[in-house]
């Protein structure tokens, strides 16, 4: 029999080694990122064509590399940041595995222009699919140019296999954000295909996330510092009333490397424990500062996970510093002994507006009339018996309800109730109904800016002053690409400006105050997932404005608002499901019902 075992070729080896290494072109940015980065450069650009599958170029002013260095970077597990198994443990730069440049080579076609500041010229190597092809000394500055063009041209399964621009153009800016947080003392740049996307100048911390995220970022900052024998931690957590219904602003960097550790984000929501509203998560850009020897950070092919010697203890300070930042700054509440508990507003109903009393005045009373004398067995006085009548009237909606259950589904009488102002509780033959309003709200105005946008027929309320809605770089980029459906909803917007657009006409179903929150919901939910297709990309505006817009839980409704939801509901194409896919209705039978009491 035959020998079946054979030694893999060098080109092949590296393809299987690029697989781990070089998921997406986001995958390559970040590689070229840190490599910048560990070069000791000041000024860093990245030039994207085609969401990276055409391009990606990385040019940096840091110290470059002699024409031997240039050559040998491109071998398998070369590198200068390890020389022993011990360096390992001692690490402080970004890329150490000597695996990046050899597994992108091995996958595309790359050219590199580098220099030392005591070389007179450059070198350039030019390389396809592993190979090198040309080394040439040019001219070229300090520094270090690196171009990675048709990415997987040699493994075009792996080609088909990348989602849309849209989409891998989200994961490129994703690491983007990631290495230039991490990193506020040096000056980043972002172009795509000619577009600067980014320009972010050297500075602290607080101006880097707010040239990134906007300036109205400033303002919900909170500062987190504590340094400990186990860890030093540093950074911002935002205020509990910015808080998002996802994952947007969520950063953890150990050792300036970001890392992903859901036992540190369950540290964080333990801090904001009562702060939140249901189903919204903090944000926050935390950096530790450990030894290198307490943590593993060659688990993960991607380097994202890391694996801690302290686990117990960096998650108890972390969530004691957090408390302490939020209760310094007045945003969680302060302990007073003296407070009389029974005073206090639960969370959910701080918002909520106080009605003042209602004072009823009897004009036919008389104090100079003779005053009547009634025997014990005479008739009630009017204030008992309106005493027993608010009694009687706290089980009189439990009363009728049981009684729905046997009344005819057609009689209009019928009666509809609210329920701890979040259910709707009705009757439809022998079974009774609880509807979750928001659910249903949310149902109801997706469907209406489905049909708008399909049929364009939609109306619109202009605005007597306009509305300036700011935007980030980001955002702007996400602005061109929806402009258009935002308009066929019913916004009339203007021209977009440097850094806002304003907003002279909005949906007649939405009111002027949440004119700007649709806009910052819609933003969130583009920078957390980015559509394939045209009817993907509709959908997701109609989702995103109809849980903006929806009847919240907690608000009260009318009786005829209550009637009014439910009939728009039940004339909707889909009544089981909201646009999320959650449960919008439950019924429960008489029988179920009788069971219970069993």
């Amino acid at each position: 029999m035959e020998d079946v075992i054979a030694l893999l070729p060098d080109h092949v080896a590296n393809q299987i080694a690029a697989g781990e290494v070089v998921q997406r072109p986001a995958s390559v940015v970040k590689e070229l990122l840190e490599n910048a980065i560990d070069a000791q450069a000041t000024r860093i650009q990245l030039i994207i064509k085609e969401a990276g599958k055409q391009l990606i170029q990385v040019v940096d002013n840091g110290l470059g590399m002699s024409p031997t260095d240039a050559r040998l970077a491109f071998e398998r597990h070369a590198t200068s940041k390890i020389k022993q198994s011990d360096d390992l443990f001692a690490l402080h730069t970004k890329g150490f595995r000597g695996e990046a440049l050899a597994s992108i080579a091995a996958v595309a076609q790359v050219e590199m222009h580098t220099k030392r500041s005591e070389d007179e010229l450059a070198t350039k190597i030019k390389i396809g699919g592993g190979e090198i092809k040309k080394q040439d000394l040019v001219v070229a500055p300090v520094g270090t140019s690196m171009s990675v063009s048709n990415l997987f041209f040699n493994v075009p399964a792996r080609r088909n296999f990348l989602k849309s621009n849209a989409v891998e153009l989200r994961h490129i800016i994703d690491e983007f954000h990631r290495v230039s947080i991490a990193h506020p003392e040096i000056t980043f740049s972002m172009l795509q295909g000619g577009t600067e996307l980014f320009d972010l100048p050297a500075g602290n911390l607080r101006r880097r996330l707010t040239h990134i995220f906007g300036s109205k970022l400033d303002d919900k900052l909170v500062p987190v510092e504590e340094q400990t024998t186990v860890s030093g931690i540093r950074g911002f957590v935002l205020k509990p009333e910015a808080a998002k219904r996802s994952r947007g602003m969520q950063f953890f960097f150990v050792n300036n490397r970001f890392v992903k550790s859901s036992f540190l984000h369950h540290a964080i929501m333990t801090a904001y424990d009562g702060l939140l509203h249901e189903g919204c998560y903090p944000g926050y850009f935390l950096f530790f500062e450990l030894e290198p020897h307490t943590i593993d950070i060659n688990i993960h092919p991607t380097k994202t996970e890391v694996k801690f010697e302290n686990e117990q203890s960096l998650f108890a300070i972390l969530r004691s510093a957090v408390k302490h930042s939020l209760g310094m700054f007045q945003v969680a509440p302060t302990l007073d002994f003296d407070r009389d508990p029974n005073l206090d507003v639960s969370y959910d109903q701080v918002d909520h507006k106080v009605e003042p009393p209602k004072i009823e005045v009897d004009r036919d009373f008389n104090p100079f009339q003779e005053k009547a004398t009634h025997s014990f067995s005479s008739k009630i006085s009017p204030q008992w018996e309106s005493l027993y009548q608010e009694i009687g009237s706290t089980d009189s909606a439990e009363m009728s309800l049981i009684g729905a259950l046997d009344s005819n589904p057609s009689d209009a009488t019928q009666k509809i109730f609210q329920l701890m102002n979040r259910y709707l509780v009705s009757s439809t033959g022998a079974a009774l109904l609880l509807i979750d309003q928001e659910r249903a709200h949310e149902r109801v105005l997706y469907e209406l800016f489905l049909s708008n946008i399909t049929h364009a027929s939609t109306s619109s309320q202009q605005l007597l002053f306009p509305i300036k809605i700011e935007l980030n770089s980001l955002q702007k980029a996400f602005y061109n690409d929806y402009a258009s459906l935002l308009t066929e909803v019913g916004f009339c917007l203007g021209e977009l400006k440097e850094d806002h657009v304003e907003v002279v006409g909005i949906p007649s179903v939405c009111s002027e105050n949440k004119a700007v929150r649709v806009f910052e919901d819609l933003f969130e939910s583009l920078s957390n997932e980015q559509p394939e297709d045209t009817f993907s990309q509709t959908d997701l505006v109609a989702k995103s404005m109809a849980r903006t817009l929806s009847i919240k839980r907690g608000k009260r409704l009318e009786t005829e608002e209550q009637q009014q939801l439910i009939n728009d509901l039940f004339a909707c194409k889909e009544t089981q499901l909201s646009p999320y896919n959650r449960q919008i209705f439950v019924s429960l039978t008489k029988e179920e019902l009788e069971k219970k009491f069993n």
